[in-house]
């Protein structure tokens, strides 16, 4: 599969060296740098890690302020307090809503041997309870090699998925699914383990969401040429049997703005394309938005769609139609199934600081971009709105277009349209501008948790 253009990059800061490292993204699946990303599934498909990416030799040692961020970088890197702040999650942590009794699951290649602890050093600098992991390896997962760029990204990518979430929902149970799946296989195998892992996880009653931060371009899967979209629908299993259990599914849309990678990776199509899991009218898709803060977390600006280090993917789907929940924007949409849904931070310019340790030649922070962290920030509110309702959720997307679709998009919903005319144009293809009401660079908007996760856990 393709890899989604996971435009994500990793920034470093060095020790007492102001150096940008510009993280090869993968471009298969979505968001997140990746170097060498397994594939996954039917042969010719490439399945990439959203967030994973190269990483320059040299580490920082501690955290950036913001404002030394932008002095050396020129960007803004964020750290989860800032992004609890910016998304008035404070509020409900007051309330005991925190995620508690919610479980969190988030399915990667490989893994990181050093989760746990990397996930503790992360919650003990920014003053949180850190959680318990569990790790589930599935399939023959081989011992972690640290001169294996593949890995690596995939590490960076678990490592990532797992803070994130972690960040918004301090409570809830994390479950790492690692799946052994690797570019040395028939390429039928690796989004089959995938799926085959989610379904037996929700069979079992483990988990209330699951987070996915990979995913291949329709186009190009076999017999996509012939109109022939069998080879996707025989993967879409593990979704149905979660809508069946109500358990919440994910995707980050991508980083490649409307378009997406080749076949091979080392291209983009010259035209608009789209990417599954996240055009699936199972998955609520989410996109990326750029957010704009001061020290403290507050804003200093609206939010604008994510598009620098790639940009959010979105767009037509060319494989499913129109699902009945966005009847009610059938304007924008046509006849197809539209992505995102909704969106949260992915911009390198208000990139997220994460901790790890997995590569012993780059111990320490670094500043990680793309919608990979932006499908376990919302997994993580997702979490919370099942804590307040006392039960899953199960599949959001009516909830969320109902709730958008409601006069004058009445703000105590928590619903925040993004539409300071910024757009996920990119690569040369032409992407989508973020309006008034839905449109396909940032979906219905993002939100703000204080007043969304009560209103979605009523609504859902």
């Amino acid at each position: 599969m393709r890899r989604i253009r996971a435009r994500r990059r990793i920034v470093a800061a060095a020790a007492g060296a102001a150096a940008l490292a510009n993280v090869a993204i993968m471009s298969p699946v979505f968001s997140g740098s990746a170097v060498a990303a397994p594939a996954h599934s039917v042969p010719g498909v490439k399945v990439v890690p959203a967030v994973a990416g190269e990483q320059p030799k040299n580490v920082a040692h501690d955290l950036l302020t913001t404002a030394q961020c932008q002095a050396r970088w020129q960007i803004s890197c964020y750290t989860p307090n800032q992004y609890r702040q910016a998304y008035d999650l404070n509020p409900l942590y007051q309330a005991g809503v925190t995620g508690k009794g919610r479980t969190i699951v988030i399915v990667d290649s490989f893994g990181s041997p050093t989760i746990q602890h990397d996930l503790d050093v992360y919650s003990n600098r920014f003053g949180m309870k850190s959680t318990h992991v569990d790790v589930v390896k599935w399939g023959h997962v081989p011992p972690f090699d640290p001169a294996n760029p593949g890995q690596l990204s995939w590490a960076g990518e678990s490592t990532l998925d797992v803070e994130m979430a972690h960040a918004v929902a301090p409570d809830a149970h994390i479950v790492l699914v690692e799946s052994g799946a690797n570019q040395n296989g028939d390429g039928t195998t690796g989004l089959r383990e995938m799926m085959d892992a989610e379904k037996s996880l929700v069979d079992r009653g483990v988990g209330d969401v699951i987070s996915q931060s990979f995913g291949a371009t329709e186009n190009t899967f076999p017999g996509f040429r012939n109109g022939d979209y069998s080879s996707i629908e025989s993967l879409r299993y593990a979704f149905k049997d979660a809508a069946r259990h109500n358990v919440t599914v994910l995707a980050a849309s991508g980083d490649g703005g409307a378009t997406n990678t080749t076949a091979d990776g080392n291209a983009d199509y010259p035209y608009r394309v789209n990417a599954w899991p996240s055009s699936d009218p199972l998955a609520v898709s989410v996109g990326g938005t750029q957010l704009h803060l001061n020290a403290k977390g507050d804003r200093i600006g609206p939010d604008s769609v994510f598009n620098d280090e790639g940009a959010s993917g979105g767009g037509s789907s060319h494989v499913f139609a129109r699902p009945s929940y966005q009847n009610g924007v059938e304007q924008v949409v046509g006849d197809r199934r539209g992505t995102p849904d909704v969106s949260m931070s992915a911009a390198m310019n208000g990139g997220a600081w994460v901790y790890s340790s997995f590569n012993p030649k780059r111990v320490g922070w670094d500043v990680y971009v793309g919608t990979s962290g932006a499908s376990p920030l919302f997994a993580g509110i997702v979490a919370l709105a099942d804590q307040v309702a006392g039960h899953r959720l199960g599949d959001i997307h009516q909830a969320l277009y109902t709730l958008s679709a409601q006069p004058a998009r009445n703000p105590s919903t928590g619903m925040v349209d993004v539409k300071d005319g910024t757009n996920n144009s990119y690569a040369g293809v032409t992407g989508y501008t973020a309006v008034k009401g839905y449109d396909m660079a940032t979906g219905l908007g993002t939100i703000d948790a204080a007043r969304f996760v009560p209103t979605l856990a009523k609504q859902g």
